[in-house]
């Protein structure tokens, strides 16, 4: 049985990549058999623009200030020297300080590194300020914790600088910002900060509800399980929970609180992940899907209520969109139809890419997947006899992000646009 499961995973592999190089969700010309990636065009930031569009300091850039780091304090474990030969620091103080700067930093700065180096031959990155010790920034700078930089190309070309903030934007810095005409300003997250976790779920605390009557908490769903769904035309319909995308029990995460008021609502979920807002006309036909970070007061979401006719999805207004940080777990949870009611909220079961129809797309073999085991399941337990059945398909199984997530993420990092994807995307190792 255990050959089975892993010819299924081999199988499903041949067919996303197959699904994907053949979709849309390529958004131009991909790597074909044989053929080179065409390198995509850069544009270069204008100055005083900072990408992502967000403060320095909120969920969706660098997060928040965790305090500053001295020479004696218990974190200064937690920066470590960049010794890189291909890029020059100021060090005006004389300290190695600029030197210091967190791991993840520190990863984000050398593949730049060598971005710069490819980009104009015979110049490497110059850093003129990294971790401060002294006090010389701001209150709450970044740079107290080693997470920031500023940095300038080493000939102090100013006409570079704006390609040199993007080229720091395709390296993964959270945070870019073409701060000054004397240097680019670039932040990371905290190594184990939140914000770095926050993936694409809802808290173990919330509830779905089922074909057979009544509610589940969403960290109870399990295999067999019918709960509330729409379809694209809006119709409230029941649909199979197949897995957990993600499921990380007892998890703190931050979660936007997304709340109306006609009727009452409220519904909980991290940033990434996908809710369906209703066009200006109302009709759930036309409905579109935005990061829950991006929603915000005024615009509607699709509630479940109660009328003669029985059950029906309506668009209600955002009253208010607060951020909370709970320790109930975070779920993900796949139905067949790709959408789902918690706490009698529409939301996609999908998160990173603000494409609910790609990413339902590109799903498709993982449920195909589920529902040839489920059949064999059946006529296995049909046939009578000692035969060993497979594992149920929608069992929670291993805790952390589905195997089969991981790989459409990276596949899509392959593939899109680093702007394509949310910038807290998939926490790999964590959840």
């Amino acid at each position: 049985m255990d050959e089975m499961l892993v010819l299924a995973r081999c199988l499903l592999v041949v067919l996303v990549s197959s699904l994907l190089m053949g979709s849309g969700l390529a958004c131009g010309p991909g790597r074909g058999f044989g053929k080179r990636r065409h390198p995509k065009k850069l544009t270069p930031l204008a100055y005083k623009q900072f990408i992502p569009n967000v403060a320095e300091k909120t969920l969706g850039a660098s997060g928040r200030y965790e305090g500053k780091i001295s020479r004696n304090s218990e974190r200064f474990k937690e920066l470590t020297p960049n010794y890189n030969p291909d890029i020059i620091f100021k060090d005006e103080e004389n300290t190695g300080a600029d030197r210091l700067m967190t791991q993840r930093c520190k990863d984000k700065l050398n593949a730049l590194a060598i971005s710069v180096m490819n980009q104009w031959p015979g110049v490497k990155l110059r850093v003129t300020e990294g971790w401060d010790e002294d006090g010389h920034h701001s209150e709450e700078s970044l740079h107290y914790e080693g997470r920031a930089v500023d940095i300038t190309t080493s000939d102090r070309d100013r006409s570079k600088y704006g390609m040199l903030a993007r080229l720091a934007v395709e390296a993964g810095f959270d945070w870019v910002y073409y701060e000054s005409k004397a240097h680019i300003h670039c932040s990371v997250k905290a190594e184990n900060s939140v914000a770095a976790k926050s993936g694409g779920c809802f808290p173990g605390s919330a509830t779905v509800h089922l074909e057979q009557g009544g509610t589940k908490l969403v960290k109870d769903l399990r295999a067999g399980d019918r709960v509330l769904a729409a379809d694209d035309q809006g119709r409230l319909l029941y649909s199979d929970f197949l897995t957990f995308l993600d499921r990380d029990d007892g998890a703190k995460k931050l979660f936007y609180v997304i709340e109306t008021r006609e009727p009452r609502e409220r519904l909980l979920l991290t940033a990434a992940h996908l809710l369906f807002v209703a066009p200006h006309n109302g009709s759930g036909a036309g409905r579109r899907a935005l990061f829950a970070s991006r929603v915000r007061p005024g615009q509607r979401v699709f509630v479940a209520a109660e009328r003669a006719g029985g059950r029906t999805l309506l668009p209600a207004a955002v009253h208010s969109v607060t951020l909370r940080e709970e320790a109930a777990g975070a779920y993900a949870p796949l139905t067949a139809q790709g959408t789902i009611l918690v706490d009698r909220v529409l939301a996609s079961c999908y998160a990173v890419i603000e494409e609910h129809s790609w990413a339902h797309r590109a799903f498709a073999p993982l449920r195909l997947a589920h529902a040839l085991l489920a059949a064999l399941r059946s006529d296995l337990g049909g046939a009578g006899g000692a035969r060993v059945l497979p594992p149920a398909p929608g069992a929670p199984g291993p805790a952390g992000v589905h195997w089969y997530s991981q790989l459409l993420y990276q596949i899509g990092t392959w593939l899109l646009d680093s702007e394509a994807l949310h910038p807290l995307g998939v926490a790999l190792t964590s959840s």
